[in-house]
């Protein structure tokens, strides 16, 4: 049975760490100069613009998942298209490791304090750990996907395409079948955030 503490962590993730990871791509990009998540609604914390129901349930069992990815044009930034892409898929796994440094800090400040908070806060940090390595599995749709074929040289259309096909399958195998590719080094994240020569 979950832990209260645990439920809280997830709900938290679900209206509070989705909305800011896709709110990190949304303002990137803006910043960058496409107004495209602006007009699309995406350009805020508002959880309901951002949640998507599948990936939002997948976080309560799998502790990790997904929001609605932000649509952006990479023809209407101001700078090196293949950076602006590496830019603004970078931002939301950012937003995640972010989050779990800040859920690190009070689960070290409160280890000898109530059960409850610090089951909360360990597990949001540790759920953003996970979506911060979850995300950069260079999977389409995932954000690694992203700053792959960004990274590669030339036209990497043929691999996109096939990527893009067998994508989503690939990342149910890895959710069903082999998570210890996203749980060791979710696993090692955490024991460097709990290092207390780290901060």
């Amino acid at each position: 049975m979950l832990k209260l503490g645990r439920l809280l962590a997830v709900a938290t993730i679900i209206f509070v760490a989705f909305p800011v990871h896709e709110f990190a791509h949304a303002a990137t990009a803006v910043a960058l100069g496409d107004d495209t998540p602006r007009w699309q609604g995406r350009y805020t914390l508002n959880p309901m613009a951002h949640i998507d129901p599948m990936g939002a349930i997948l976080v309560l069992f799998a502790g990790f998942g997904w929001a609605r990815p932000v649509q952006w044009n990479p023809s209407r930034i101001n700078i090196d298209r293949r950076l602006g892409t590496i830019l603004v898929a970078v931002a939301g796994p950012l937003s995640n490791l972010l989050l779990a440094v800040i859920g690190a800090f009070v689960v070290r400040a409160t280890q000898t304090g109530s059960s409850f908070i610090f089951d909360f806060f360990y597990n949001f940090m540790g759920i953003n750990v996970a979506l911060f390595v979850f995300n950069l599995i260079p999977v389409p749709p995932l954000d690694g996907s992203h700053i792959l074929f960004a990274l590669l040289p030339g036209d990497n259309y043929q691999l996109r395409a096939q990527l893009n096909q067998y994508g989503f399958l690939i990342l149910l195998a890895v959710i069903f079948l082999a998570q210890s590719i996203i749980y060791a080094p979710v696993n090692w994240i955490i024991r460097a955030l709990m290092n207390p020569l780290l901060f």
